[in-house]
């Protein structure tokens, strides 16, 4: 029998993906793509006294696109900005079980889509949103 290429935690937040959508009235919205894979993450953020108090996503992409997405909400929500910041992809990836290499990428994705968001906050706010800018390699580099 072939070998589940996916961890549990990833197949039930592929299956049940959590925070789908959007929020009208969001604080920040960051939209970033993979061109090679053609995923494409939107996240939505609500930010009150600081703290991200909903999140929400939509996806376009693969199984691990849409777990990534899913699993960062949740992390994300009721964390101050820079708990949210020092979430890593490598965090994202290791709170599903594990990523196969080849999807590392998606884990990726999903801390950029967040930093963009966060980024749009902070211009919303009139605050220097350059910390937040997500970095430009796609490679974790």
């Amino acid at each position: 029998m072939a070998e589940q290429p996916y961890s549990e935690k990833v197949m039930d937040h592929f299956l049940h993906p959590r925070n789908v959508g959007e929020i009208p009235d969001a604080s920040g919205i960051g939209t970033v793509g993979n061109p090679v894979c053609g995923d494409v993450m939107k996240m939505y953020i609500k930010v009150e006294n600081d703290i991200i108090v909903d999140a929400k996503f939509k996806t376009f992409g693969c199984g691990a696109a849409i777990s990534t997405s899913s699993m960062i909400t949740e992390m994300v929500k009721g964390k101050t900005i820079a708990m949210a910041l020092a979430i890593s992809n490598k965090a994202v990836a290791e709170a599903l079980g594990g990523l196969p290499a080849i999807k590392l990428h998606c884990s990726i994705l999903a801390e950029q889509a967040l930093r963009s968001a966060l980024a749009d906050y902070y211009k919303k706010i009139g605050k220097d949103s350059s910390a937040f800018e997500p970095k430009e390699d796609a490679h974790g580099h």
